[in-house]
């Protein structure tokens, strides 16, 4: 239920926002799309990031049909190449900057671990490096709770305080991306703001990601009229959930506040756990077929975080972020996502 605060919160949301000309980097990801849909709702000039013209526009597919669709700019730039990413800055100069762009699959972060690095290194760093050529500017680093990686007992729920012991290379890369932005708030008086999301999911989350994957067999299972066969892999690890749309406020809220919690770190967490075994069953009670589980090994990463569960307190403190919508709200959003996908495809 929308509270009167909540109310309150949205309306100075839109105030900051209006007339803004706002950066995302990889604006056509799936939090990119669902964060250029809110700023332009309020107002502001969005140019976002994509790889190349040849980049796929999935997410971004309803944006461009909307009515502010004349208030976004893509603009094609290669992250890894400091010359593009300064040339992309003094020509669009914006007052934020969402670094979202990324690397981040952790499975693939196994697999191709240089290129992981270079992407969220690299990018990182040229960011910061345009960052300091502009007047002005707040800028959102995205990293992840997989920053945390082996949390040990009593160590829950994680504090932004907390060791950071990632373990895959994902993990490994946004934790030396986090803290270039830290050190370039200390070193140079950027105003740079971390945010470090945990598990988030809703309409257009990839299906390389389990809750998705899980949702997407439902979906075609369903459309089938056949009984529903879902792979998995461990079903143990214990996940912090959030509904992307809640993420998207709180980068909202650490890039409009940038110049006052400057160096700043917030988990963006709902502050309580769910074993996925847990996310599968949410889902297949909503299933319309039945629905069958099989255990694939091949989906077992070599080291696993087993548990990530996050303490919020800081960002309602400092940003009066939390949480508004229910796992539940956000499970559901995300299953009649994929029921409406298929059944178009």
């Amino acid at each position: 239920m929308t509270t009167h605060s909540d109310v309150m919160q949205d309306r100075w949301i839109k105030r900051q926002s209006n007339g803004k000309r706002v950066l995302i980097t990889g604006v056509n990801g799936f939090v990119g799309s669902h964060l250029s849909e809110a700023y332009l709702a309020d107002g502001a000039e969005v140019i976002g990031t994509i790889r190349s013209h040849r980049s796929p526009m999935t997410h971004l597919r309803e944006v461009l049909k909307g009515p502010n669709r004349s208030r976004l700019t893509l603009v094609p730039c290669d992250l890894t190449d400091s010359n593009c990413v300064r040339e992309l800055a003094c020509k669009q100069y914006p007052r934020i900057i969402h670094h979202l762009a990324a690397q981040s699959y952790v499975p693939e972060s196994w697999k191709n671990p240089a290129a992981t690095m270079e992407a969220n290194v690299i990018g990182t760093l040229n960011i910061l490096e345009a960052a300091r050529t502009l007047f002005n500017v707040s800028v959102q680093f995205a990293s992840s709770s997989e920053v945390y990686g082996d949390v040990r007992d009593g160590e829950a729920p994680i504090k932004e305080t907390n060791p950071l012991r990632p373990l895959s290379p994902y993990g490994v890369s946004k934790a030396a991306a986090d803290m270039l932005c830290r050190q370039y708030a200390a070193s140079y008086k950027i105003d740079v703001v971390v945010t470090r999301a945990f598990n988030h999911s809703g309409p257009r989350r990839g299906h390389v990601f389990a809750e998705s994957d899980w949702a997407l067999q439902i979906a075609r299972a369903e459309k089938a009229k056949k009984p529903c066969i879902i792979k998995h892999g461990n079903l143990n690890a214990v996940r912090d959930y959030v509904d992307v749309r809640d993420v998207v406020r709180g980068y909202r809220l650490a890039a409009l506040h940038a110049n006052g919690i400057a160096g700043g770190v917030y988990n963006l967490a709902r502050g309580k756990g769910y074993e996925m075994g847990d996310i599968l069953k949410f889902l297949s009670a909503r299933s319309k077929v039945r629905v069958k589980l099989v255990k694939d090994h091949t989906r077992v990463r070599p080291s696993d975080v087993n548990l990530l569960v996050g303490s919020a307190a800081r960002a309602e403190e400092d940003l009066n972020w939390s949480p508004r919508f229910t796992v539940d709200e956000m499970l559901g959003s995300l299953l009649d996502y994929w029921r409406a996908k298929v059944r178009r495809d």
